[in-house]
């Protein structure tokens, strides 16, 4: 469910979009960031996430957020805008509980959002008053209110007790750019409150469960936690109390621990936790020098006054691509960076149409299908971050009635040998090292937002011209289902380019649209090169 927004909203809102909202984004030749900003201006329905509420939202300022506001009747959820970057849940408590008891908190971080639930209508009422008649401010940055149309905000807890509380937390990781395993969360939540357990699973994106020795531990990780990044830029926490009391862990290893049990499973020596600290710039994307992880700052006021400040330590680099594995599958370093992918369409498939899909999730260097197993390609990409982001969000998709199985390969490269010809005719081994449409390798790839598959695409980089009757006739030329909602995003008169968002009736029609269109090279008269469409999914949930 989503909060929504309407119109009229001063252009200070401007600042809260932010490249989250349109999935993977890369400026070509010509586009400009402006444009940018002011394509996810037009973008006013988006997903909040699992536990969230429906509510409606009227933006204001000045005296017309006066009036604007009280439109909505009053209600014990404040919808809260303009939040800075770095601003977690405690902060919000910090800031509002002078109007009265807040029960609940929901964090929006990538719209840099949220709601706060308070005990009763009147203290909501105070807090939306007082931002209405002079300025409130969060982390040192005002804040605006207004009211929502919810009365409660939904828990994934008791229902029916709208305090309940509980000392296990469940973590959502959004845009997780980098591998989230049991040794960066511990790092994360163990200087707040003692952690017991961890489990991660991927079920809805990368979620995990974290066991706190009290309550009152969970209590305070969430304030310090909820919303804030685990590393620069990405790997953004959403928290909320789970539903069972207790973790059941049968092994310790990457995405289960139990910290009473340390000789549950023993691990490999040299892969112990690691001391990462949350905000930290990732040690390494796959296309840079290899950083330094800093720990949670020493002044900061939600570490636990007895945990001793370490020194800043060093990440082990990833193993060259050349030596043999020493970990199984499951472990990130030291795996291998080639993906194996079955269940492929034997007619509808190609190494095109793979590096379509998989680009988005990182650069794709090689594609090669398998002359002994029908069905099946080897898909070589940049790093091992790469493949186990592919690994999360595109295994178990269909595309075009096949579910496909992505997993790690035992492969440590792709090797074009026994090369064939496809059903259509094309070769069934590609190299893509050196292609344009790569995203992962420009100096605007730490924009890329790493979005699972969705029922709406964003599409970018197409021809000014381009309009709704010509993108439904591509649809049909090529044999993909069409787009019910076309909306396009507003543009300066001196953009070169067009972008905008498409919905379908189902995630699996869009993603069969992405795979055959994305990259799809347009011309028009007045251009002698064309325009190369590209396509993401995006986090819009519908228009």
């Amino acid at each position: 469910m989503e909060e929504k927004e309407g119109g009229g909203f001063h252009r200070a809102a401007k600042r809260l979009r932010t490249e989250e909202d349109t999935g993977v984004r890369e400026l070509e030749d010509g586009e400009e960031e402006e444009e940018e900003e002011e394509e996810e201006d037009t973008a006013s329905e988006e997903a909040v996430g699992s536990g969230c509420i429906e509510s409606r939202s009227r933006r204001s300022s000045g005296k017309d957020g006066v009036e604007d506001s009280h439109r909505i009747p009053p209600s014990p959820v404040v919808h809260v805008r303009g939040l800075c970057d770095a601003v977690v849940e405690a902060d919000l408590v910090e800031a509002l509980d002078k109007f009265g008891n807040i029960c609940y908190v929901m964090m929006m971080p990538f719209k840099r959002q949220a709601l706060v639930e308070f005990d009763s209508v009147e203290s909501a009422e105070r807090c939306v008053t007082r931002g209405a008649r002079e300025p409130v401010y969060i982390a040192d940055q005002q804040a605006f209110f207004n009211f929502s149309t919810s009365q409660r905000i939904t828990r994934p807890t008791n229902a029916d007790d709208p305090s309940s509380k509980n000392k296990v937390l469940l973590l959502s990781i959004q845009n997780p750019l980098y591998p989230i395993t049991t040794d960066v969360l511990y790092t994360v939540c163990n200087p707040v409150g003692n952690v017991l357990r961890i489990v991660i699973f991927k079920r809805n994106g990368i979620q995990a469960m974290v066991e706190f020795e009290s309550v009152e531990d969970a209590q305070k990780a969430k304030l310090a936690l909820n919303g804030a990044d685990i590393y620069s830029g990405c790997c953004t926490l959403k928290i909320e109390y789970a539903r069972p009391n207790r973790l059941n862990v049968v092994r310790n290893d990457n995405t289960s621990w139990d910290y009473t049990k340390p000789f549950l499973l023993h691990r490999e020596r040299g892969k112990g936790r690691q001391r990462q600290a949350i905000l930290g710039e990732h040690p390494s994307n796959g296309y840079g020098p290899h950083c330094p992880l800093l720990p949670l700052p020493a002044n900061s006021r939600y570490r636990r006054s007895n945990e001793p400040i370490q020194d800043m330590i060093s990440y082990p680099p990833l193993l060259p691509k050349t030596f043999p594995s020493t970990s199984s599958s499951s472990s990130l370093l030291g795996s291998s960076s080639v993906a194996m992918v079955s269940g492929l369409h034997p007619t509808k498939m190609n190494c095109s149409r793979i590096f379509n899909l998989f680009c988005l999730y990182g650069n794709v260097e090689k594609v090669k299908f398998m002359k002994s197993v029908p069905g099946t390609a080897l898909v070589e990409m940049g790093d091992e971050y790469a493949v186990d982001r592919a690994v999360t969000h595109l295994n178990s998709i269909k595309v075009f009635g096949k579910k496909l199985n992505v997993c790690v390969s035992k492969q440590q490269a792709v090797i074009p040998s026994q090369v064939f010809e496809l059903a259509d005719g094309s070769s069934s081994y590609q190299d893509f090292s050196l292609t344009r449409n790569n995203r992962f390798s420009s100096a605007h790839s730490s924009r890329n937002i790493i979005q699972p598959p969705a029922a709406v695409l964003h599409f970018y980089n197409a021809p000014p011209t381009l309009s709704q009757h010509q993108l439904l006739k591509l649809c049909s030329e090529h044999n993909v289902p069409e787009f019910t909602k076309f909306k396009v995003f507003d543009a300066k008169p001196s953009s070169k380019t067009l972008s905008g968002l498409l919905e379908f009736d189902s995630k699996t029609e869009a993603v069969e649209a992405l795979t055959v269109l994305n990259h799809h090279q347009i011309r028009i008269p007045s251009s002698s090169n064309p325009f190369t469409l590209k396509l993401c999914f995006s986090t819009s949930s519908h228009l």
